[in-house]
């Protein structure tokens, strides 16, 4: 099921498109503020951005421009602004298409369908969490959107942690699911220097990480 996140400050519009998507099969997040879709940016997976330009707080071309560069989903603007002009700020900060108000909700779900299908966003095999991104058929690693090196071991602790976010992750689980390149037993000890080198390679500041938190006394969690 992909999730759409509607930012739209008119409620009676948001409730509505939100109605109207959610018979069509969409898992529907409304925010009505940027700052409030910032934060459902961070905290979920989302497939599919509905941003109106004009919000009580500032414009959302400008966050099409914060996160079009580091979020990999589709981007359409509700704008009331349909001048060329506002058409290319759009376009050149990163949207995929707009829609104009008043639109007809059939269209809208046209648009939707169809951008999903190009994008190809059914057949990608990946995980992201904020600025992290994890291309699993290709078991590549991106945080911030620069490839981060990563040694077998440590590609497959990051993988399983990403793979039960939100969830703790004991160490007597990796210890049961985690190998080295050379097919050797991980014990206790080298878990502990491979998360140390892995916050090195994907935290801001490794001593207070925002991706791999301990808990201690259990092991870690990716996630909230």
């Amino acid at each position: 099921m992909k999730t759409i996140l509607i930012v739209e400050d008119d409620r009676i519009l948001n409730r509505g498109v939100s109605f109207a998507l959610k018979k069509e099969g969409y898992e529907i997040i409304s925010a009505y503020s940027l700052e409030e879709a910032k934060n459902v940016i961070i905290k979920n997976d989302i497939d599919f951005l509905l941003l109106d330009i004009n919000l009580p707080d500032g414009s959302g071309l400008d966050l099409c421009e914060q996160i079009s560069d580091i979020m990999d989903f589709p981007i359409v603007f509700f704008t009331a602004n349909d001048t060329e002009e506002d058409m290319i700020k759009g376009f050149e900060r990163g949207c995929d298409d707009y829609i104009s108000k008043p639109f007809s909700m059939d269209i809208l779900k046209l648009k939707i369908n169809a951008i999903l299908k190009r994008s190809h966003t059914e057949d990608k095999n990946e995980f992201k969490y904020k600025d992290l991104r994890i291309d699993y058929d290709s078991r590549k690693v991106y945080v911030r959107n620069e490839e981060v090196n990563l040694t077998v071991t440590e590609y497959k602790l990051l993988e399983l942690l990403c793979k039960n976010k939100n969830k703790a992750v004991t160490k007597e689980l990796i210890l049961e699911k985690l190998w080295d390149c050379n097919g050797n037993y991980v014990d206790e000890n080298a878990i502990s220097v491979n998360i140390r080198r892995l916050r090195k390679k994907i935290e801001v500041d490794p001593k207070n990480p925002e991706y791999i938190i301990t808990l201690f006394g259990i092991g870690y969690i990716l996630g909230e």
